[in-house]
């Protein structure tokens, strides 16, 4: 579909919600970004869709209109430019009530989808798994009862009443609002069945000792690229706006042996519907309750400080700490192929001044995953210690609750068929070790420097 794509940027005064209440934190993050990578974020996005987008503007709005968002000037330009190009769709780059939809539809003869809308398409052709599609659907069955709102006039007609009572009966548009309402239940219910099963895989692998290491990042950062190159995995990976929605999870192993659970998720991006993370949230728990976050960057990219500030915002509406003596997230500074030798030197000495120095890699090339690993080992290990523990033949249950609650880094056999086992244990875990030990009549092995 032939498509033009509208960025309004509305100056200070006209920063405003919907309901006219200013809104200082979508502001600001908008402020972040330049007008020019807004226009190319938001053709991305439309593209992403296989739509032809055939113009691309930037417009100012010093006084948005209620019934039209856009002046009345604006508005018969962009009538003119879409009769003259032909355009059967009109993205903007905006929140759009439902009667501003309503209205610019009318003025232009075109359709009119705003950015939520734009997203929510984008995640119904890209969810593949039932979780994700049920994720979705339940985003747009949402935002489509938000649009049943004022502009839907021609539906408030009565139907005929029924029962004993009589009546005028509900109208059309309670009747459509009910009939949304009823399957965002349903949804809802059936994502709490799905919530609850991971609750049991997350229950599981606490079971079996391997920390977990979440990638987030801006969408389009190299995350299932970085997540392809150090599994192994075939996860999509493309040049392309939210190639990933469902995670993705494999067991790898770090230079020390130790094995963990890496999670590809889905990427964020500025201005995310609030419905997309809230229905998301099933998902993210991953992220949520990660040992560890490896947040990935698109240091290359002239908007990487806007998207990063974007990614920590979602991260905070999740509850993560994304700073101070709580927080455990692991910077990775990716696509450093693409800088130049003064870039990369600037991106170093950057990197060395933060408390916290992320890992600078690239995942086309593989430079800088080794590095990677290790700090990602150093970063979970940092309160673990090593202890050497001989079982004996009788003592197979002691055997099977080290495998089961710690990692066992090597096993060696005696002639007497004893067991000389070196284990890594977390430090929230070393007291139940002790309770095991001290059951027995051995002394408690010594602890060894790790």
């Amino acid at each position: 579909m032939r498509t033009l794509v509208l960025v309004p940027i509305l100056t200070s005064r006209s920063q405003r919600g919907s309901d006219g209440a200013t809104d200082p934190a979508r502001a600001a993050a908008k402020a972040l970004h330049s007008p020019e990578d807004r226009l190319a974020e938001a053709t991305g996005l439309a593209q992403a869709i296989e739509l032809d987008v055939v113009e691309g503007l930037v417009v100012t709005v010093p006084n948005p209109r209620p019934g039209t968002l856009f002046g009345s000037g604006k508005v018969d330009e962009v009538r003119a430019l879409v009769d003259e190009r032909h355009i059967g769709l009109v993205v903007v780059d905006h929140a759009v009530t439902p009667i501003q939809q309503r209205n610019l539809e009318k003025a232009w003869n075109a359709k009119v989808v705003d950015r939520t809308g734009l997203i929510l398409e984008i995640f119904g052709r890209r969810a593949r798994t039932r979780e994700g599609r049920l994720q979705v659907e339940l985003a747009h069955l949402t935002y489509q009862k938000s649009r049943l709102v004022r502009s839907w006039t021609h539906l408030e007609r009565q139907r005929g009443g029924a029962g004993f009572l009589g009546g005028p009966g509900e109208t059309q548009l309670e009747l459509d609002r009910r009939l949304i309402q009823d399957r965002i239940d349903a949804l809802k219910a059936e994502l709490e069945t799905v919530v609850r099963t991971r609750e049991l895989h997350r229950a599981g692998r606490r079971r079996v000792p391997y920390p977990v290491t979440a990638i987030v990042g801006y969408t389009n950062a190299g995350k299932s690229t970085l997540f392809n190159r150090v599994t192994g995995a075939g996860v999509l990976a493309k040049d392309q706006v939210f190639a990933t929605l469902d995670p993705t999870m494999r067991e790898i192993r770090l230079p020390s042996g130790r094995r963990i659970i890496l999670s590809d998720t889905v990427g964020f991006i500025s201005d995310l519907p609030t419905m997309l993370v809230a229905a998301f949230r099933a998902t993210l728990e991953e992220v949520i309750e990660a040992d560890l976050i490896l947040h990935v960057r698109d240091i290359s990219h002239a908007e990487t400080d806007a998207q990063a500030a974007d990614v920590n915002h979602v991260l905070g509406e999740l509850g993560v700490a994304v700073e101070g003596p709580s927080a455990h997230i692991l910077e990775v500074w990716n696509k450093i192929d693409r800088l130049s030798p003064e870039g990369r030197e600037e991106a170093g000495h950057a990197a060395r001044r933060k408390p916290a120095p992320p890992a600078l890699v690239s995942s086309v090339t593989g430079e800088g995953i080794s590095e990677l690993l290790a700090s990602i080992d150093q970063r979970l290990s940092a309160s673990d210690v090593l202890i050497d523990v001989v079982v004996r033949p009788e003592e197979g249950r002691l055997l099977s609750w080290l495998y089961e609650n710690a990692e066992v880094v090597t096993r060696e056999s005696d002639e007497a068929g004893a067991a000389h086992v070196t284990v890594r244990v977390p430090a929230d875990k070393r007291h139940r070790l002790d309770q095991q030990l001290m059951s027995r009549t051995a002394e408690l092995p010594p602890v060894r420097p790790d």
